[in-house]
């Protein structure tokens, strides 16, 4: 009879792979209640699925976030779990923390019903045929009653209240998608070698190439930009794997520290090594939008629901750029002389683009996509410094940029024709007018855009470009600096529409939000403010963040 070996001294497979269960509960907890999420698909009534998924979805990443927290100020050490695979370190924490407390109000934002009747997504099958139905009721009592004077609804083809018929509840699958996705986000940060980092990313995309394609209007636009999402997204994780393979090649392994112990003491040729990380790069910067390798992104936020914009410009960006951090200063650290010139070109690069290109954006949410685009080159000033000072100030910049985000295309939302949001800038003359709040809030988020004082844009940049002038990057911090003055007009045009312009007589109305929509503008606000004013508590957790390799 023979014995297992992993099963002999501990006793337990589990400790043999390293598994760490109060390390890895707040991943398991997410990935669990996404499979959860599922079963409630299967075997929930429509009517009561939406509520159940919420309350579903917002008790696990509550409880997640509450571990992370936990974990986090109880000082437990750092750790690699799953033989290898993951380190659970400080800057995982933050990013963890960073990424569920985006999901709260990006998950309100999606579960919302008022702002777009019915949920603002396609409406769900079941939900669809149950509408036709009762409409084909409607009308045969309508053709019934004509005779007689009327009939339950008075001959008027109204539902009995009055009114007409509520439009057909949406898709409920949008939320196991959205919990894969943050699950997959969660393991793409912390991931300590390349291979667990490529199943990590497919498992955060394909989630997101669904959720584009579901905007309940304008379909044609957001299934193309599904598509587009799709097709280079394909062609970005190609890239990345190749570079995985040659760094494999060079290395012998795919876990980090490996690498960079190769890349430090071998007499081998680098080419393998730096034609594998040029690879991996382009990977890498595709997914946090970095220029040029953004051209998917402003086609990408343009046509999904904005609810789905809000989650990727916020979530995506934390996640792309944590595995940024952790592949350039644990497997890339020891060899910047090498490497570093060629990111700066791409770092001013995005920069440049994204301002440039923003100047010339009639549309709003592209004018944000094109934002993303800039901020991802400020973001990268830190990134290149490979310092803790650039460590902290890159990972304050994720938590301010996710907020503000959020809270301006949770603003976005609510300015709306007939046929949807009215997202074209002309849009938003007069606002001030219309929506004095609306106008304020809008205005306060593009300022912190902008990086205006006591706003957390000021606080973030300011950490940003410290860390890389200390670091010897002066000359792509004058770019920065130059490229901030130059957005900056592109911010201020939508805020003397909105307070120096006269509203159309015809122009777009303003939804009053739901408590859901209200509750996740209203945290983006507050959180850009404090870490304006206040932001001593965030930057020190991110100051004590070191990663473990």
């Amino acid at each position: 009879m023979t014995t297992m070996l992993p099963l002999q001294g501990s006793g337990s497979l589990s400790a043999a792979l390293g598994v760490d269960y109060g390390a890895l509960a707040p991943l398991f907890i997410i990935l669990g209640a996404a499979c959860v999420s599922v079963l409630l698909e299967a075997f929930v009534p429509l009517a009561r699925r939406a509520g159940a998924q919420l309350v579903l979805c917002l008790a696990a990443i509550v409880v997640a976030l509450v571990l992370v927290i936990v974990r986090a100020v109880s000082g437990t050490p750092a750790t690699i779990v799953l033989a290898g695979s993951l380190s659970v370190d400080g800057v995982s924490l933050f990013l963890w923390g960073t990424l569920l407390a985006l999901a709260i109000p990006s998950l309100l934002m999606i579960a919302d019903r008022s702002v777009e009747a019915g949920g603002a997504f396609v409406a769900d099958p079941e939900a669809l045929a149950e509408a036709q139905e009762r409409a084909r009721e409607r009308t045969s009592v309508t053709v019934g009653g004509s005779g007689s004077g009327g009939g339950a609804d008075g001959g008027t083809g109204r539902s009995p209240r009055g009114g007409q018929a509520p439009p057909p509840e949406m898709h409920t699958e949008v939320f196991p998608f959205v919990l894969f996705a943050l699950g997959g986000m969660l393991a793409f940060c912390a991931a300590n070698d390349l291979l667990t980092m490529f199943v990590a990313l497919e498992v955060l995309s394909l989630p997101l190439y669904l959720l584009c394609g579901l905007a309940r209007r304008r379909r044609v636009l957001s299934q193309e930009s599904a598509v587009k999402y799709f097709l280079l997204g394909a062609f970005a994780s190609a890239f990345f794997l190749y570079g995985v393979a040659l760094l494999y090649g060079y290395a012998g392994s795919v876990r980090l520290s490996d690498i960079a112990a190769s890349a430090a003491g071998g007499l081998r040729s680098d080419t393998l090594l730096f034609g594998g990380l040029a690879l991996l790069v382009v990977g890498l910067m595709f997914k946090a939008s970095v220029g040029p390798f953004h051209t998917w992104t402003p086609d990408v936020y343009q046509g999904a629901p904005t609810p789905v914009t809000a989650f990727m410009a916020a979530c995506t960006k934390v996640a792309a750029f944590g595995a940024i951090l952790r592949v350039f200063t644990v497997a890339f650290g020891t060899t910047t002389a090498e490497w570093r010139g060629v990111l700066w070109a791409v770092a001013i690069a995005s920069m440049v683009i994204g301002t440039l290109l923003g100047l010339t954006q009639t549309d709003l949410k592209r004018m944000v996509a094109y934002s993303s685009v800039a901020h991802a080159g400020f973001l990268l000033i830190g990134c290149l410094a490979i310092t803790p000072a650039g460590l902290s100030g890159t990972l304050f910049y994720l938590l301010a940029y996710g907020f503000t985000t959020i809270a301006i295309l949770g603003l976005v939302s609510l300015v709306r024709t007939g046929d949807g949001e009215a997202n074209h800038l002309s849009a938003y003359a007069g606002l001030g007018t219309r929506s004095p709040v609306v106008a304020a809030a809008l205005s306060f988020c593009l300022l912190a855009l902008a990086g205006v004082p006591l706003t957390s844009g000021f606080t973030a940049k300011f950490a940003v470009f410290s860390a890389g002038l200390a670091d010897g990057e002066a000359p792509l911090v004058i770019v920065g600096l130059v490229c901030s003055a130059i957005a900056a007009f592109f911010y201020l045009r939508v805020i003397v529409l909105m307070y120096f312009s006269e509203p159309a007589p015809d122009g777009p109305s303003v939804s009053l939000p739901g408590p859901l929509t209200t509750v996740s503008i209203t945290l983006g606000v507050v959180v850009t403010l404090l870490l304006g004013v206040v932001p001593t508590a965030a930057l020190d957790w991110a100051a004590a963040a070191r990663f473990l390799g």
